[in-house]
């Protein structure tokens, strides 16, 4: 939720500076009146629950990824406010007007773990369709999948990051390794910016010399850029982002890194995406501070990881609706090779409705609703 304080002569003057920066869709969350000075000013506080493509790595401006102040308190009092509202609402959705099968499936979906609004957005896709909507279509319209392959992902640059400790520097080989399995001759590098860290800098260096991948370490700017242009021969390039700091935002690592020009439209000198390495485990606090921490102004997707160790797949929904993004590859399993599929929406439906991992010969022990 973006939350912003607004004040001016009237409520009015505040009103239209609400509507017109925030929408017709703010919510007035506080008000009151100033008086100083002998003038009279009047002070409306207001969110907005923004759409899911709004997060997509496509923000601008430079205070696109910063949060106003409070915001993570504003953000667990409109939790707590929209888990009344849903309490209150389910028992008069008229579930009636979905056949048997869309209601065991959006119930099933409920105990996976995919959130309340999430839900009703499928229940009014399955609704309001004049034609008939199925439940993998609604389910696709929400969670939209775009595999990583040269096609889908025709950019130089890849930029890889993501939290500390969720497989980040893993995936990114394992998409090299995925990438050369397709296509032999391709010619792959990587630009380690996160050596700092031993273990991740051995698999990385150890894994990109067995496979005749280019490898340059890139700990500072200066040799960051150096790396970029010393691969401009390559087909495609890899970056090893490091994690962030507590409240550290990605555009700011990226800008102290002299990635600038590849944000917020700049003369970046080849095209580029961010690949964002999430696990399905982590809570809904946690995921909704690491998605605001890590939107910048570039194409991007969701690299799920650690699915072997995942109960249930509920979150690859909730994350999706977030941010956006589409979901481009899924890892399981502690090994490099054959570990990462590119996505297709049969391995995520797969996953969510039956809780069988890629290559599975059956479901992880859940009554499925399919």
């Amino acid at each position: 939720m973006q939350v912003k304080t607004f004040t001016g002569s009237s409520t009015q003057d505040v009103m239209a500076q609400v509507k017109a920066e925030l929408g017709p869709d703010a919510i007035i969350l506080a008000s009151r009146e100033l008086n100083g000075n002998g003038l009279r000013l009047f002070e409306i506080t207001a969110g907005v629950e923004r759409p899911a493509g709004s997060f997509g790595f496509s923000g601008t401006g430079p205070d696109a990824a910063s949060a106003p102040p409070g915001w993570e308190e504003w953000h667990k009092e409109w939790s707590r406010i929209k888990e009344h509202l849903y309490a209150l609402m389910q028992p008069c959705i008229p579930w009636e007007k979905l056949p048997p099968r869309h209601r065991m499936v959006l119930e099933y979906l409920q105990r996976e773990g995919v959130e309340n609004d999430v839900v009703l957005e499928l229940y009014r896709a399955l609704t309001e369709s004049v034609a008939g909507t199925s439940m993998l279509a609604a389910l696709a319209h929400l969670v939209p999948v775009q595999g990583f392959t040269e096609e889908l992902w025709p950019q130089k640059l890849h930029f890889v990051a993501g939290p500390f400790g969720v497989g980040k520097t893993s995936a990114a080989l394992r998409l090299g390794l995925a990438l050369r399995h397709a296509r032999p001759d391709i010619s792959v590098a990587y630009l380690n910016a996160d050596c700092t860290r031993g273990n991740g800098r051995l698999v990385l260096r150890h894994w990109a010399e067995l496979s005749d991948f280019g490898y340059y370490e890139t700990p500072d700017a200066a040799t960051l850029l150096a790396g970029i242009n010393a691969c401009r021969n390559y087909d495609v390039v890899f970056v090893d982002l490091p994690g962030l700091g507590r409240e550290e935002t990605l555009r700011d690592r990226m800008c102290l890194m002299g990635l600038s020009a590849w944000l917020d439209g700049g003369k970046a000198p080849c095209s580029a995406a961010l690949h964002l390495v999430m696990p399905p485990h982590y809570g809904d606090q946690q995921i909704a501070s690491f998605l605001r921490r890590y939107q910048v102004s570039l194409p991007g997707s969701l690299i799920w990881s650690k699915l072997d160790e995942a109960l249930s797949f509920g979150t690859l929904v909730n994350v999706a609706v977030r941010s956006g993004l589409p979901i481009s590859a899924v890892s399981f399993g502690p090994e490099l090779q054959s570990s990462l599929l590119p996505a297709e929406e049969s391995i995520i439906w797969r996953l969510l409705l039956k809780r069988q991992l890629p290559g599975s010969a059956h479901s992880g022990g859940a009554a499925s609703p399919l």
